[in-house]
């Protein structure tokens, strides 16, 4: 049998921890009600040295060396990200550069808190085209730097990180055993950061507004998980799983009401969920990628488990992949 398969695994996380407590001297808010409402105790800040760039460079490099693959093997890499170095080059191609990894076609997969799986379904895509062999798939934000610390209803949530994996053809049962992408353009506004429009030939101006990310969350609430949870029952019935044999699910790390929702409305024991969302908030595009690298690493998932990796984000998208590991 062919499959594409996950070979190797990688993260980077910021040193700098923020916690409630120091939170709670920035804005007007308690370290109860965070942990109550969110299930959030810390979360990773990325310094200005720390760009997207970097942090998804240091997961793709670890996740090369995990594979124990030739850097020139290496001919694809998509990144999943929201907030980029730049608006061009794309973060995937300083990750090109840094790596040194020549032989690889680069871009960037913008799906925000669905990245990586957007990122993870576009690169198995390529490979089972045969137009690729190996591919670094990123799942990397700074996503801090979009956010207005006087507001107290998203400064809580954030945290910036990257993780990676290494994906390649493999004769086995083993790998990506189905795949979910899908998107809500219709409630778009429910979660966004509207660019600054640009006047051309404009010299008097000089304001320039940051952009902030803006959500009404009890209107993602309902959707999310909604979406979250039929995401898996796709799946599962697309690889033919029985919903009592996945093992695992990494769910994207936004809110543990919303994961304890989505376990409820998906009949899947909250156990079985890997949630460390109480260690590094919600990192948008890394938070499945970094959730994945702790649940194999840390033995939650074992060769031969059925897992499913389910994300939802602005868009808003929504995505799922079942992985038999």
């Amino acid at each position: 049998m062919h499959n594409i398969a996950i070979t190797g695994l990688g993260h980077y996380l910021p040193k700098r921890v923020l916690s409630n407590s120091e939170l709670e001297k920035m804005v007007e808010t308690s370290e109860e009600w965070i942990i109550s409402r969110t299930g959030i105790k810390e979360r990773r800040i990325a310094d200005k040295g720390e760009k997207t760039s970097f942090m998804a460079a240091k997961a793709a490099k670890e996740a090369i060396n995990d594979a124990g693959v030739d850097i020139q093997d290496i001919d694809l890499i998509v990144v999943g990200t929201t907030t980029p170095d730049s608006n061009f080059p794309s973060v995937a191609c300083w990750v090109q550069k840094e790596l040194n990894a020549k032989n690889a076609a680069c871009f960037d997969v913008s799906a925000a808190c669905s990245g990586f799986l957007f990122a993870l379904t576009t690169a198995k895509q390529y490979i089972s085209s045969g137009m690729f062999k190996n591919a670094i798939v990123v799942g990397a934000d700074k996503f801090t730097n979009l956010i207005d610390w006087n507001d107290r209803s998203t400064c809580v949530l954030f945290g910036d990180g990257a993780g990676a994996v290494v994906l390649s053809n493999t004769r086995s049962d083993h790998g990506i055993l189905a795949d979910y992408i899908h998107s809500l353009g219709e409630f778009g506004e429910f979660m966004q950061v509207i660019a600054e429009e640009r006047q051309p030939l404009d010299q008097k101006s000089k304001h320039l507004a940051v952009p902030y990310a803006l959500m009404r969350g009890q209107e993602l609430f309902k959707i999310a998980v909604n979406s979250m949870s039929d995401a898996v029952e796709i799946v599962a019935r697309k690889a033919k799983v029985k919903i009592d044999d996945i093992v695992c699910v990494v769910p994207h790390q936004a809110n543990d009401r919303i994961i304890a929702a989505v376990a409820k409305k998906s009949k899947i024991p909250k156990e079985r969920f890997f949630i460390n969302i109480d260690k590094y908030g919600n990192m948008s595009a890394a938070s499945c990628a970094v959730a994945l690298y702790e649940a194999v690493k840390s033995g939650r998932i074992k060769k031969g488990d059925y897992f499913v990796i389910v994300a939802f984000g602005a868009g808003l998208v929504v995505g799922a992949n079942l992985i038999k590991w």
